[in-house]
């Protein structure tokens, strides 16, 4: 397998293979799963996003209070990282930086469709329904306009055809999760009821803004010094028989996606963890060089700065998301309680994974955000 793999890196079609290949170990598992525990396989094929409510174990304080022990694991010495380095001298744009009048039109149009969404009078032509995409296209404008007004520069101006790219690169990105969710059933949508064909346009178009938005704020953290002061000259991480290793982080992680088909209770939280896994996996073995490879150097932004603008990110879905007409709602085992908005507070930790997936889907279309703009280098 190693052999071929290698072939396969060095090959011109190495791409379109490998896009194949990962997509069989990402897609096929948890079916195979879910049929292996008896289910029937016709609700996970379908290609709408789930409205449907599932009756899921109740909150238990073990499990809580051992996810909170994990996750506080994780992020102290990072947390502690930021704050125990010598703080660096605040960077002060020049006055030439001004916040451009985009930016203004997109705080208008996050603004207005945030307060149409909030509206509990909805109109006969069902418009609040619509309201996410403008919201979030209102942020990506907002967020590009601050790193404007920082540095000079933002991802939108810099990158301006990889970054139309980035909307249909991320509405494949999320129906993936959509699918995903057909397994473990941790958040369904509510409204009134519309065709499957609006269904699949309104979502599409939603699912679109995800990739713009989280790389878009990236870039915007990656503009503040402080960030590459604490997480450069790190812990070195090195890994030893990387490709013996790769082979069986991807041999864990696609049984831990079979794992997600037939026990999905138990196993949820992978859903944010395990397709990370596997395309890191793949891209060891193949010979390619890993977004995170600069951790063997101390380099740890790109883990550290996509988690924190996944977390941004997943606050402002959730807080725009709440008290809206047509939101959706979350359903998650041992875990649902201490709320913040509609999603339970241990939640919030799998927008860190989901920061990094998003960073190496960026890596895949040649992009890199994490080092910080051209103008601040």
């Amino acid at each position: 397998m190693e052999i071929g793999l290698r072939a396969i890196g060095r090959s011109r079609w190495w791409w379109p293979i490998r896009v194949v290949l990962a997509g069989g170990l990402l897609v096929l598992p948890p079916l195979a799963g879910a049929y292996w525990a008896g289910k029937p396989l016709a609700p996970y094929l379908n290609l709408l996003p789930s409205t449907l409510y599932v009756e899921q174990p109740p909150f238990s304080w073990p499990v809580f209070l051992m996810l909170s022990a994990f996750i506080l694991v994780c992020t102290l010495p990072f947390l502690y990282r930021y704050y125990s380095v010598p703080k660096v001298a605040v960077y002060k744009p020049p006055s030439r930086f001004r916040y451009p009048w985009w930016g203004w039109m997109g705080l208008v149009l996050l603004l207005v469709s945030w307060t149409m969404a909030m509206a509990h009078n909805d109109t006969p032509q069902g418009l609040q329904r619509y309201t996410f995409t403008p919201i979030w296209l209102g942020y990506i404008l907002v967020i590009n306009a601050l790193s404007v007004k920082r540095v000079g520069s933002c991802l939108m101006i810099e990158r301006p055809k990889m970054f139309l790219l980035l909307f249909i690169v991320s509405s494949a990105f999320w129906w993936f999760f959509e699918y995903l969710n057909h397994f473990v059933h941790n958040w369904y949508y509510l409204g009134p009821p519309i065709s499957p064909l609006t269904r699949v346009v309104t979502a599409s178009l939603a699912f679109s803004t995800v990739l713009p938005a989280v790389l878009s704020t990236v870039y915007w953290i990656a503009t503040f010094k402080q960030f590459h002061h604490a997480y450069t000259d790190y812990w070195t991480f090195k890994v030893p028989h990387p490709r013996a290793v790769a082979l069986l982080a991807l041999s864990i992680s696609t049984l831990s996606l079979f794992a997600l088909g037939a026990w999905p209770d138990s196993t949820y939280p992978l859903i944010w963890v395990s397709p990370l896994i596997v395309l890191i996996s793949l891209q060891a073995l193949t010979g390619q060089q890993t977004i995170f490879s600069v951790l063997q150097h101390g380099d740890w932004r790109p883990f550290c700065l996509p988690a924190l603008a996944g977390l941004q990110c997943g606050f402002f879905w959730e807080l725009w998301n709440y008290g809206g007409m047509t939101p959706w709602k979350y359903n998650i085992p041992f875990v649902d309680r201490f709320h913040l908005f509609e999603m339970p507070l241990l939640g919030y930790a799998g927008y860190l994974p989901f920061g990094l997936e998003c960073i190496l889907i960026a890596s895949f279309l040649g992009l890199t955000v994490h080092n910080g703009p051209q103008a601040q280098r």
